[in-house]
């Protein structure tokens, strides 16, 4: 009997309509057009606007367009992983309340947070439910309402995050396709430098914790970079030399979008020309554990069946991590 892969069998992504471009930001902090774009790429965000809505709400139409693609209902979905930073509410899970809006009547599931990085973690995690036999359909969420968490005065922040969301749908594979292999790292000194220090059980939401700005992200710049272009550039190239790939093997490179030197540091480092990056950061920013979904996502027509494709990213806390497989359709 052939092994079993997990596969992505299909993608989809969703951000919002209105678009925060570097010119308004100009507007609202002290910052250009010519200083964010030298120093991270970016040039548009988007941003959930309306009253009442959440990280879920962006899921729901990346969710059903999957579905759609995929010719399934959501009744057939069996768990749900949703990776993100910021879940609609600490509990209940997002996923739960995602399966609750788009009809997943048969599927459990459960929220899973490494920041950045999630949506790596999240893939691996379903990847394991796939191989083992215990699941045929797991679906794989990651999405931010990183507007939620940011303090538009902060330049540091503000400048860089954006909202949006991707899934991918996992399903058994015999021909060798799928995830190949993984590298998945943590190291949690780094958690002082890149954090949100309010609203759990260290820091409770209070009056004081709401005065001093600890329920907005926070993000020490210098540390994280040096951090993150050294060790995302790394595990790239890490888990090519381990299946003893080239760069000439490599159809793309998936990046998590942080910064664009840190994607150039990157594919540097594996060898990769810029024309097999993946790279939408000068329109949506860091929608964190929404990155790597939406590229996919956009770059779907170009993949082939049988592309060997690298996944890497690096998040908060400190996450990072990359990831092997090979395209399934």
């Amino acid at each position: 009997m052939s092994k079993i892969h997990a596969a992505i069998t299909a993608v989809n992504g969703y951000v919002p309509d209105y678009i925060l471009t570097n010119a308004e930001l100009e507007s609202m902090v002290d910052t250009n057009d010519e200083w964010i774009t030298s120093r991270t790429g970016i040039k548009e965000r988007r941003i959930l606007k309306g009253e009442g809505l959440a990280t879920s709400d962006m899921a729901v139409p990346a969710v059903k367009g999957l579905l759609e693609k995929r010719g399934i209902g959501a009744d057939e979905l069996e768990l749900i992983i949703f990776c993100t930073s910021t879940p609609d509410m600490l509990f209940p899970a997002t996923a739960n309340i995602l399966a609750d809006k788009i009809g997943a009547v048969n599927a459990w599931g459960y929220d899973l947070q490494a920041a950045c990085s999630g949506f790596l973690f999240g893939i691996t995690t379903g990847a394991q439910f796939i191989e083992s036999g215990r699941h045929k359909k797991v679906l794989v969420v990651g999405g931010d309402k990183m507007s939620s968490v940011i303090n538009y005065t902060d330049r540091s922040t503000c400048i860089i995050f954006g909202d949006g969301c991707g899934a991918v749908l996992l399903e058994p594979n015999e021909e060798g396709l799928g995830l190949i292999d993984s590298i998945l790292k943590t190291d949690g000194s780094g958690s002082p430098y890149l954090n949100i220090k309010g609203g759990g059980s260290l820091h409770p939401a209070t009056h004081e914790t709401v005065d001093l700005g600890y329920h907005y992200a926070f993000q020490e710049g210098k540390t994280v970079f040096k951090f993150a272009v050294t060790n995302m550039a790394n595990v790239a190239a890490e888990i090519m030399e381990r299946n003893e790939l080239t760069a000439s093997d490599i159809a793309w490179l998936v990046p998590h979008q942080a910064n664009k030197r840190i994607i150039d540091a990157t594919a540097e480092r594996m060898g990769i020309s810029q024309e097999k990056v993946m790279i939408n950061i000068q329109r949506y920013g860091n929608t964190t554990s929404g990155t790597i979904p939406l590229c996919l996502w956009e770059w779907e027509k170009q993949l082939k069946k049988g592309d060997k494709l690298i996944l890497a990213a690096f998040g908060g806390g400190f996450t990072w991590g990359s990831i092997y497989l090979t395209w399934a359709y």
